[in-house]
């Protein structure tokens, strides 16, 4: 939803097709899974799939029904059950949890609900409901899950049924870095109506000068690091990076294998040669500032990467997208799963930031060098467990969107984080240096 209020009439419409679209999704991505893959934890850290829809479902009817209109749970286990505070990844497949079937009726009746209480509810009764904020929660809520999802199958060991569209033919050389000129920049967001409150609010930030890449690091950058030794040379990782390489015994980003003389990569379940152009994802925190340390540059910080993304300068204003206020197109920004994966860099022209960044949305979320924190005035709404209890130095945040994230989930704005040693997430990175000082 972009910036701005419609009438409550168009805002019942939106919501509804944003809800559908959401569920098409959700099932679609769902249905060339077998009841027993559905069923199985494929990884310790995913959950079962069919977890995943229960609780899209159970979160929903807890919001959207419960919440709103008071009314009792379809079954009180279910608080406890699909709670995602009280049970972590690991010990969700041995939960009394629905099977596919009665978690595919689950959804079905409560969005049943969801929509006859939408129909009547007044959008104007109080904070949760202006702009119908709750739902684009929800709607945000359930294209996350579906990411998630997506990075289950990934690491699944069975084939995962996709077919690629055209390839693109408009690529072009994006080497290089962006001059970012010093200086004060709106930051976050008091006016985004879905916006999740670690976005808000909106606040001045004086940022240096600096350089940044035009684009993504890409696979055949990332190899030269590999080739290079990168992952023998402690040299290039912090005290916690170099132990988390030797713990995990890391050579290489996750999914890839030597081909030859070359790479290949797992994608859901196929075998492919490492394509050069395109991002490299799957990397953790420690080995995109590892990289960056051996290219002679540094993460961005996230003030940093917002700036590049978002300012305006000549009009002295943050834009909503990189490329302006219009909501994303497939020639802006690869988003929403339409392929499974980056597309090469210098393939979204039309995407490029004011500065002449490229890909700062979509394709892979990238990683910066700041830690998971409040905005100045952060204010947790509506509840503590999405952004305030995650806040320290154990999680590093990470920007843009990948292919994998839907539209209704994706801004400028918008902050994910992670534990520095994750690597299913569709995760990449840019660099970023300071000005040489004559």
């Amino acid at each position: 939803m972009t910036t701005g209020v419609a009438p409550v009439t168009g805002i019942r419409e939106r919501v509804a097709s944003e809800l559908d679209a959401a569920r098409r999704r959700t099932l679609a991505l769902l249905e060339p899974v077998s009841d027993g893959d559905l069923l199985a934890q494929h990884s310790p850290l995913m959950s079962p799939l069919v977890w995943d829809l229960a609780h899209i479902a159970h979160y929903e009817e807890l919001w959207l029904v419960r919440t709103l209109t008071g009314a009792p749970p379809t079954d009180a286990r279910f608080d406890d059950v699909y709670d995602a505070f009280r049970h972590p990844r690991r010990e969700r497949p041995s939960l009394d949890i629905l099977g596919p079937a009665d978690a595919r009726a689950f959804a079905r009746d409560v969005r049943t609900r969801v929509l006859d209480v939408l129909a009547t509810v007044d959008l104007d009764r109080d904070e949760l409901l202006r702009n119908a904020f709750v739902y684009g929660m929800v709607v945000q809520h359930e294209h996350q899950h579906d990411e998630t999802m997506l990075a289950t199958l990934q690491l699944r060991d069975a084939t995962y049924p996709f077919a690629e569209p055209a390839p693109r033919s408009a690529v072009r050389d994006v080497d290089g870095e962006v001059l970012v000129e010093g200086g004060p920049f709106v930051m976050g967001t008091s006016t985004e109506p879905w916006a999740y409150d670690n976005e808000r609010p909106a606040h001045v930030v004086d940022v240096p000068s600096f350089l940044i890449d035009r684009a993504p690091v890409t696979n055949a950058a990332y190899a030269e690091f590999v080739a290079d030794r990168g992952y023998d040379d402690p040299r290039w990782w912090t005290a916690a990076g170099w132990a988390w390489r030797v713990e995990a015994d890391l050579h290489a980003p996750q999914f890839w294998r030597r081909d030859g003389s070359g790479w290949a990569r797992r994608r859901f379940g196929t075998w492919e040669p490492v394509p050069p152009d395109e991002p490299v994802q799957h990397v953790c925190w420690y080995e995109a500032d590892a990289y960056a340390r051996w290219a002679g540059k540094r993460l961005p910080t996230e003030p940093e990467w917002e700036k590049a993304a978002s300012w305006d300068p000549g009009a002295g204003r943050a834009r909503s997208y990189p490329w302006g206020d219009g909501a994303p197109t497939p020639a802006r920004a690869n988003l929403g799963q339409a392929r499974l994966g980056p597309e090469p860099v210098g393939s979204r022209a039309d995407g490029a930031s004011a500065y002449g960044c490229e890909q700062m949305i979509g394709d892979v979320w990238e990683w910066t060098s700041t830690d998971f924190g409040p905005h100045p005035g952060f204010v947790s709404f509506p509840y503590r467990e999405y952004s305030e209890v995650f806040f320290g130095s154990e999680y590093k945040v990470l920007r843009g969107g990948s292919w994998a994230t839907h539209v209704p989930a994706v801004r400028t704005t918008f902050r994910n984080w992670d534990y520095p040693i994750r690597r299913q997430i569709f995760a990449g990175f840019r660099c970023a240096r300071d000005m040489d000082i004559a």
